[in-house]
């Protein structure tokens, strides 16, 4: 079987609105050249683009989806924001959340992004794939049940899982964010539930603040069932690959899925400008490859990666690229041109071992 990719060019055309960078304009704050927020269709486009440049795409079986229907987005989100957004959508656009604007028919758009992934969980649930990656946007992992977030305005893979057990009641299915920010929209929606493991892997401190406290472990049914892993500014390759082994996979053997969902983040990249990491186009190959091992020990391979964060235009299409040759088994590559560099600015021995022990400490506290 192949790997499904689902993505379409409409979502491309979600637009972000009266920022620069992620400041308002007004006052001293000049509109930049390009315009609104660093969550643009560029890194997106620009990774469809390499695929297609290398003929990595024509390794995959390639779609797009319909969008999700109101029924399925109401079993996740609150009916008052969804008025709220689809009358502001009807109209000529707005913000409700923070960091969250939206142009009109943005409603249409966001709905089309949680379709492509509702539709790649599916189709792999149905084994009409082995594994995919859809290529959604706008991204979803902030986002709550009763308000967008940090540029999410649906729920993305919380709908697809709603919709996928409806179809298959008693699914149980993890989910492993490595989206440098803590996925606080997935953890508060399955915060009270057992049949959803949540994982976020994220830099401590950073976005949302106050959030993604190791702490923080579920309530009721949920209890264990909500790990967070805040990571210190500056991990790197090595420590993320070790976090990965030291947390994800323990933790997700435990639990033991039907199917595993990936957040898919690239923004702890090292040239990533919403970060402080330090991961290369190498480390999301090798936690792919983790990842999907796991899956085919756990779950029949049962793996679907839905695209979250990641704002460096450059560096994004070549993390993608190695994300979805692992995934697919391809022998189609595309060098990282920037491997050499990012691999001489690892952390220094001395600064891996605190982030390592760092991690082995978090994994005690997990009870991992």
């Amino acid at each position: 079987m192949s790997t499904g990719f689902y993505w379409d060019e409409r979502s491309m055309w979600h637009a972000g609105g009266n920022y620069a960078f992620t400041v308002p304009l007004g006052g001293l704050v000049q509109p930049l050249a390009a315009g609104g927020l660093p969550e643009s269709p560029e890194t997106k486009r620009r990774l469809k683009n390499l695929m297609d440049a290398t003929g990595l795409i024509h390794d995959l079986s390639v779609a797009s989806a319909s969008p999700v229907t109101e029924a399925q987005i109401l079993a996740v989100h609150d009916p008052e924001y969804i008025n709220t957004f689809k009358a502001l959508s009807d109209d000529n656009g707005g913000e409700i959340g923070h960091h969250a604007p939206f142009a009109k028919g943005g409603f249409d758009l966001a709905a089309l992004s949680a379709g492509l992934v509702t539709t790649a969980v599916a189709n792999v649930l149905a084994g009409a794939h082995a594994n995919a990656y859809a290529l959604s946007r706008p991204p979803g992992h902030h986002c709550r049940a009763d308000g967008p977030m940090g540029f999410c305005l649906l729920a993305n893979i919380a709908i697809a899982i709603e919709a996928a057990k409806s179809a298959q009641p008693g699914l149980r299915v993890a989910v492993l964010d490595w989206d440098v920010h803590h996925g606080n929209g997935t953890e508060s929606i399955f915060y009270d539930r057992d049949d959803v493991l949540s994982i976020s892997f994220h830099q401590e401190g950073n976005y949302p603040l106050d959030s993604g406290h190791i702490s923080d472990r579920g309530v009721g049914l949920g209890q264990d069932h909500n790990l967070n892993l805040p990571l210190p500014a500056g991990t790197g390759h090595n420590g993320y690959l070790h976090a990965i082994d030291r947390v994800a996979i323990p933790a997700i053997e435990q639990f033991n899925p039907d199917l595993i969902i990936v957040a898919c983040g690239f923004d702890a990249a090292a040239p990533d400008p919403l970060a402080s990491m330090l991961c290369m186009a190498e480390t999301f190959r090798e936690m792919t490859l983790k990842v999907k091992a796991l899956a085919e020990r756990l779950c029949d391979g049962k793996l679907v990666l839905a695209h979250e964060g990641g704002y460096s235009e450059i560096y994004v299409p070549f993390c993608g690229h190695a994300t979805i040759e692992a995934l697919s088994g391809s022998a189609i590559t595309a060098p990282d041109p920037l491997a050499r560099a990012f691999s001489s600015r690892q952390p220094s021995a001395r600064l891996e071992a605190f982030q390592l022990g760092e991690i082995d400490r978090m994994a005690t506290e997990l009870g991992l």
